[in-house]
């Protein structure tokens, strides 16, 4: 184990032995507890981007941590070819939040959404009756629903799929929240429409009010599957359990992933009604760690900690109060203010990084998206005064 190694010599050894696919800010994480940072040097930094909403619970989550070592001296892994007795609860507990019948495990967020996409495919072909090999799936600019080779078949960012051809077929690009353009989309062969309730990477983007609403009740007039990915809006984000419950919508198939396991863990899961999971059979679809005791006993716990400390409403509550003092900086470059819940956005007329750069000094770590928006996301446990905090740092970087 290699001793006494400084800031550089970190950033040496990732940058000569990792793979270029990310652009860190050079900062040394050493620990982390709640909404705060440690480098190496031992100064904090508040956290506003809960490692891209994976920790909504904080990091090192006391209870999550305590039912984390307990399991991990239990047992941690046993293939779905036997059952367990952490899986069913882990089941039991997801389904009654959910309100869906039936629940397929998974590990990453990508993994959730590959399986919806297999999943939507074959009640295609089995249930509506769609010629084989002939189903469409619309899906939204701007989304972003993870790096497999399917889903940057579907994405419309060229740097996300153009050097990375032949693409997968079988997907419509409708612009994000027109509901006329869904409609329009539509033909005999779609069984589904996926996408992001609130777009994250694609910069905070909210659809218009009630267009939702307004996909459900199409889809539904349709017979088509309405698929919602809420990877990162859900677990309390927005300020509700799920970001579509802003308008009591009730999606056929629901993509969860994130802070299910509170960051401790790679837990993803798919979750339908049995007529639509049903279509499923053994040996169609699974994956080694999916389900395994470990993610589902922290994934459980991670779910009570969310009902038990009122985060959702948490979030709501004081991401309200941060997006109106947002909205008072003096800063001729801030073209908006938007987002719900803690899951905000700054948006500029110029490059976002070096307003992300002066933060950091500042003791705010906060990453662009699309350049030249700012994203703030911090965990849902914040305290009134840590969002005053943050509002001040940025007073102080925009204020002109």
């Amino acid at each position: 184990m290699l001793k006494n190694l400084t800031a550089e010599d970190y950033i040496k050894l990732e940058d000569e032995l990792g793979a270029l696919t990310y652009s860190p800010l050079n900062l040394i994480i050493d620990r982390a507890e709640g909404v705060w940072l440690y480098d190496i040097n031992g100064d904090k930094y508040l956290d506003c981007t809960s490692a891209f909403s994976s920790v909504n619970l904080g990091h090192c989550h006391p209870k999550l941590l305590e039912v984390f070592k307990k399991q991990a001296g239990k047992m941690t892994q046993v293939s779905r070819a036997l059952r367990n007795t952490v899986l069913p609860l882990y089941f039991k507990k997801i389904t009654e939040i959910t309100g869906k019948d039936k629940v397929l495990p998974m590990n990453t967020g990508a993994e959730g959404v590959e399986t919806a996409v297999k999943l939507a495919r074959k009640w295609a072909y089995t249930v509506k009756g769609v010629e084989k090999d002939k189903a469409e799936i619309i899906v939204c600019k701007n989304n972003f629903h993870g790096r497999t080779t399917t889903l940057i078949s579907f994405s419309s960012n060229p740097a996300y799929k153009d050097p990375f051809g032949p693409l997968t077929p079988g997907f419509k690009i409708i612009p994000f929240g027109d509901i006329e353009a869904l409609k329009n989309a539509i033909t005999s062969n779609t069984c589904a429409f996926l996408m992001e309730p609130i777009q994250g990477e694609g910069g905070v983007q909210v659809p218009p009010d009630g267009f939702l609403k307004q996909a459900e009740n199409v889809c539904r007039e349709n017979n088509v599957l309405l698929m919602l990915d809420e990877i990162q809006t859900g677990w309390g984000r927005t300020g509700k359990m799920f970001a579509h419950l802003h308008e009591d919508v009730n999606p056929d198939v629901l993509i969860v992933g994130k802070s299910l396991s509170g960051g401790f863990y790679p837990v993803s899961a798919v979750l339908a009604d049995k007529e639509i999971m049903d279509v499923f059979k053994p040996g169609e679809h699974g994956s080694t760690f999916a389900g395994n005791p470990l993610g589902c006993a922290v994934a459980i716990k991670a779910m009570e900690v969310l009902e038990e400390e009122n985060l959702a409403e948490n979030a709501a509550e004081l991401g309200s109060y941060l997006m109106d003092k947002l909205k008072t900086l003096n800063n001729p470059h801030v073209k908006e203010v938007r987002g719900k819940g803690l899951f905000i956005a700054v948006e500029l007329d110029e490059p976002g990084r070096p307003y992300c750069d002066k933060l950091l000094k500042k003791g705010i770590i906060c990453k662009e998206t699309q350049s030249n928006i700012i994203r703030l996301a911090p965990p849902l446990i914040i305290t009134k005064e840590q969002v005053d905090f943050i509002f001040d740092c940025f007073a102080e970087v925009f204020n002109v």
